[in-house]
């Protein structure tokens, strides 16, 4: 379910650009390349469509899909759609999220280089130096999240009522309706450590050490941040791209707006863990930090004395001497499905993403799929209802909440849906969805008819076709 709702904030080009698999193929001679197209400020050369379409075969090879489409004409027109959408996003000062794009340069960067067996033999088959091609990656990756988040501007916007919902549904052909793969509904009873406060003390004194450290310069801030810090900054010593305060979690903006350059913070606590901050620079609105990110850590047999409670627990549900419903409400640390049987709903994942739709966050109907790290639930989850039928319950077993909390848990499998045609009875929320984005495909490709007659566009007459979808851009 919660797949299928994160596509509308990831709602972007028909085709998105993969910069990983792209620059994987060996890139052409510059003397050799030339200009096929131009989109407002921004030329596609012949060599990044020749690696766009090469990508996109991969892609293809891998879901298993053809299309009957010239790969070529179909490239071009993916990323004729991609430049307008990151020309737009500029010239409507769009914020795109670009924090995290340094370290997916360098994760990626560092694969090559270990690939091909050194940073030498990296720039002689991209023909060009080390720094040369991280700034290629930066423009392609920085295109991509801009086009991003101009598309989902566009998009954002669009609401849908019931009534829509139902003329969407009586007016789609019945052949076109989607099948609805075997769902699951169940019920959790989670439980942390108890010495879950010790171990959160344990974690603040380790910071506490670390700060004292570097404030009586024993240590540098960002070698510990390389040892020590759980987050995906760490690889650049716990730096963060330079970006206002609005744009962190409140407790971490506060910390950070009281530090003056070279200061470092006290222990802050969000909802990601533990932090101690290092203010680099301040200019303007821009905040230049680092940071160290821990989370409380356990024993084994810390972990293991709420798997042994939770055992009980089950074993005393299945004796019938305590209802799941009743144990939930008194045993379960997670209070967004305590009051409510225990029975799983999206309400913690919609939280997370701050978005509030009463019949989203209490949908309790789960695919095979949703149990993934994008799905939302996790996958220890769906080992264990695979094993049970409904009504049971089962063992204990660890796994970890959405912020990467070590915790327990028993499951009950409380009912299997199974595949079926969509109907609007049942899976009203899908249908939604369905009916959402077809409206926003509609509002999204009228905005785009009307910016291809506002802005440049040439395309070399050689790689002009009668093949584009969007015949606007043959002008």
């Amino acid at each position: 379910m919660i797949r299928k709702i994160m596509l509308v904030a990831a709602f972007a080009t028909s085709i998105i650009f993969s910069a990983e698999r792209a620059v994987a193929q060996e890139r052409r001679q510059v003397m050799l390349d030339k200009v096929v197209a131009v989109v407002g400020g921004s030329a596609i050369l012949h060599s990044e469509l020749v690696e766009y379409s090469e990508a996109l075969v991969m892609q293809r090879r891998q879901m298993g899909y053809t299309s009957d489409r010239d790969i070529m004409n179909e490239s071009l027109e993916a990323l004729l759609e991609q430049k307008l959408l990151y020309n737009q996003a500029l010239i409507d000062s769009v914020d795109a999220p670009t924090s995290d794009i340094a370290a997916r340069i360098e994760n990626y960067v560092q694969a090559q280089v270990a690939e091909v067996g050194g940073i030498a033999q990296l720039e002689a088959k991209e023909h060009m130096p080390l720094y040369t091609y991280r700034e290629m990656l930066r423009q392609r990756y920085e295109e991509q999240a801009y086009a991003q988040a101009m598309k989902a501007n566009v998009v954002g916007k669009v609401t849908i009522v019931p009534g829509e919902v139902e003329r969407f549904y009586k007016r789609v052909d019945k052949d076109s309706l989607p099948m609805i793969g075997e769902q699951y509904v169940y019920a959790h009873i989670t439980k942390f450590p108890s010495s879950l406060k010790e171990a959160q003390q344990r974690t603040k004194e380790r910071l506490l050490d670390m700060r004292e450290r570097v404030i009586k310069g024993q240590t540098k801030f960002s070698v510990l941040a390389r040892m020590y810090s759980l987050d995906g900054s760490a690889i650049y010593g716990g730096e963060m791209e330079p970006m206002p305060s609005s744009y962190f979690v409140r407790p971490f903006a506060e910390a950070l707006e009281k530090l003056k350059p070279g200061q470092v913070s006290e222990i802050v606590e969000t909802e990601f863990g533990f932090h101690i901050i290092e203010l680099i620079e301040k200019k303007d609105e821009m905040y230049r930090c680092r940071h160290i990110l821990l989370r409380p850590t356990f024993t084994t047999d810390e972990l293991m004395q709420p798997a042994r409670q939770l055992d009980s627990i089950a074993n005393l549900i299945r004796l019938d001497s305590i209802t799941f419903e009743n144990a939930a409400l008194r045993f379960s640390d997670d209070a967004s499905s305590k009051h409510n049987g225990g029975i799983v709903s999206n309400s913690d994942i919609l939280a997370r993403m701050g978005v509030y739709d009463g019949a989203r966050m209490t949908a309790t109907r789960f695919l095979k799929e949703d149990f993934s790290a994008q799905g939302g639930k996790s996958l220890e989850d769906y080992a264990a209802l695979m094993c049970l039928k409904e009504g049971e319950v089962s063992n204990s077993f660890q796994t970890t909440d959405i912020m990467g909390n070590e915790m327990s848990k028993i499951v009950k499998l409380v009912q299997i849906i199974p595949a079926h045609v969509a109907s609007l009875e049942e899976d009203y929320i899908r249908l939604e969805e369905m009916a959402l984005q077809q409206k926003q495909e509609k509002v999204y490709r009228k905005w785009l008819d009307e910016k291809i007659q506002s802005m440049y566009v040439y395309i070399d007459p050689a790689y002009r076709s009668d093949e584009f979808e969007n015949k606007n851009w043959i002008k």
